[in-house]
């Protein structure tokens, strides 16, 4: 069985290069990504970070950093739930395409999903701006 799914993009006038050196970068997270990055920090598990949540505590475990502009993550909730969450960097033209994908969770109500999905596309507004130069 499947969830509902919402990928979410922007294009970003920086080299997939350059966007992705900053975007696999988890100390970066706080200047764009408001639902994760303001407390993240580096525990002592290998790509795995701690974040504090309005929930409690969660960890968020990066994949490696690769060639093909991957920067999945996976957030385990303090309640035991872990959320796969897919991020891409790809090559567009000259510049970069940054694509997340938002998974709809068991339970999660249609206005909580947009709320989720809404708040996705301005973390992905304010990274275009951070990395053109323009906030």
């Amino acid at each position: 069985m499947t969830a509902e799914a919402k990928t979410l993009s922007t294009s970003i006038n920086r080299s997939a290069e350059a966007t992705y050196a900053f975007v696999s970068n988890p100390e970066h997270f706080s200047q764009w990504a408001a639902g994760l990055g303001a407390s993240l920090q580096p525990t002592a598990e290998k790509n795995t970070w701690q974040v504090t949540t309005p929930e409690g505590l969660a960890k968020v475990r990066f994949v490696e950093k690769n060639q093909f502009g991957v920067v999945d993550h996976y957030v385990s909730l303090s309640t035991g739930v872990e959320v796969y969450v897919p991020l891409r960097v790809l090559a567009n033209n000259q510049g970069s395409e940054v694509m997340l994908t938002v998974f709809r969770l068991p339970g999660m109500t249609d206005d909580e999903f947009k709320r989720d999905t809404d708040a996705v596309q301005k973390d992905l507004h304010t990274l275009k701006g951070l990395l053109e130069g323009g906030e």
